[in-house]
């Protein structure tokens, strides 16, 4: 910590240390103990990132200890389980997914069938620019940047579904907004087979009931079909180009380039790709009409209607264009969103008839999705709305803890207590502020 932090930061700083502490499992962070005891991929992307700023060990042992789980076809599964843990300590657990009769999958780890956002490598490489070692950071790279290549590769070959340069997200859960309202037209044309899948009691307030019948039913076609890209491709119901999977895809393809550069490997095959995926998210995702990005059904090839914080995700574009970048800021402050929430950014457009304020990914303000604005914001110079996010994000934490999300009216905590990459994520912005100050 430095003298640059204020009295109040600091006690932040080190409330978020010891929340990183207590869920550490000795591999890895566990992202809510009691109530989800494994290893996810979009979170750890994310605490990776605090941990960096803490315990430089750590977060580089939370990166390993999820790629263990990399199939061999590169596929980064959305679950690492701790197979320590009783059988039904969470559902679905390994019982859905059977990776273990899968041959790509790795011998000894169980983990999920689904992947998620591909933050891995913009990870990585925020670890790098704030190591103390670089020769030691460099080594760490060079160590990873394999298995990233990796997982770029999959994505590319198996998941652009639509031929487009996108890649396709196959289940509401590979988003990393689970129920979000923008997945609730194909869902809602998923036919569900009598019996039910989903057992009959789910924590408040996760998704429950036939939502959940729909989740598993979704998992459970995946997993039959051996997760197979032709079936994902021709026949699978749910194949959804997502403007913030895209976004975080194209962020991490630019910071794989970066990270070729440091350890001496290629990055023209990677600055590519990016110029592709740029290319793609503003011919398929972008919606001149609405002035915003929204995500594409590829089942029936239109745009779906609700606008989420998702839409803001191509901020992490950093050759968007001005225009698009103003429109975006426009939305992000209009009544809509931050202009009318007390504590922003809501998850979903505030005037949509399915907002719900407390309803998981369908309103609530999350600090992933703020510290994601707020990133993008930092790339297009926007300081304007980067202080608001860093300021809400704050303001959130000192009133209700590091809770798992939080209502966007009057910040009222919800969900988990001690959530990972709430006070993960603190700790980076913390970071970045003192860094900023430093400079």
């Amino acid at each position: 910590m430095s003298s640059r932090l204020t009295g109040d930061e600091t006690a932040l700083w080190k409330a978020a240390a010891r929340v990183l502490d207590a869920n550490w499992t000795g591999t890895a962070t566990a992202a809510s103990p009691g109530l989800y005891p494994h290893q996810w991929s979009w979170d750890s992307a994310f605490i990776s990132m605090g941990l960096a700023r803490h315990r430089r060990d750590r977060a580089e042992a939370e990166l390993l200890s999820l790629f263990r789980g990399q199939w061999a076809d590169g596929m980064l599964p959305h679950i690492v389980f701790n197979t320590r843990l009783a059988r039904h300590a969470f559902f679905p657990g390994p019982e859905l997914w059977r990776s273990e009769r899968q041959p790509d999958a790795p011998h000894g780890v169980h983990t999920s069938g689904l992947t998620q956002p591909p933050l891995h490598a913009l990870t990585a490489l925020r670890l790098h620019e704030c190591a103390s070692d670089g020769e030691r950071s460099r080594a760490f790279l060079a160590r990873l940047y394999p298995k990233l290549a990796a997982q770029h590769r999959y994505l590319a070959r198996a998941r652009d579904l639509g031929s487009g340069g996108l890649v396709a997200i196959c289940h509401p859960w590979e988003s990393g907004l689970d129920n979000s309202p923008a997945w609730d037209r194909p869902l809602g044309e998923l036919r569900l087979p009598p019996s039910s899948y989903a057992p009959a009691q789910r924590p408040c307030p996760l998704p429950n009931g036939e939502d959940y019948d729909r989740y598993v039913r979704l998992a459970a076609l995946m997993r039959d079909a051996d997760y197979r890209p032709g079936y994902l491709r021709d026949t699978h119901p749910f194949a959804v180009e997502d403007p913030l999977v895209n976004a975080v895809y194209l962020a991490s393809t630019h910071a794989l380039a970066d990270i070729a550069e440091i350890i001496g490997a290629d990055p023209v095959p990677h600055r590519e790709d990016a110029d592709r995926i740029h290319r793609a998210v503003l011919d398929r995702l972008w919606d001149a009409e609405a002035g915003c990005f929204r995500a594409r059904d590829l089942r029936d090839d239109r745009l779906l209607p609700v606008i989420t914080v998702g839409s803001f995700g191509p901020l992490l574009d950093p050759e968007l264009p001005a225009p698009l970048v103003r429109n975006l800021v426009d939305l992000l402050l209009s009544a809509r969103f931050a202009g009318a929430a007390g504590y922003p950014v809501p998850t979903c457009d505030i005037q949509a008839p399915a907002f719900d304020r407390a309803g998981y990914w369908r309103g609530p303000t999350w600090i992933s999705t703020n510290w994601l604005v707020w990133y993008g914001a930092l790339g297009h110079g926007l300081p304007v709305v980067a202080d608001l996010l860093y300021g809400s994000t704050m303001r959130l934490v000192r009133q209700s803890g590091f809770r798992e999300f939080f209502d966007p009216f009057d910040g009222t905590g919800r969900g988990s207590h001690d959530y990972a990459w709430s006070a993960a994520l603190v700790l980076d912005l913390l970071g970045a502020r003192r860094a900023s100050q430093a400079a």
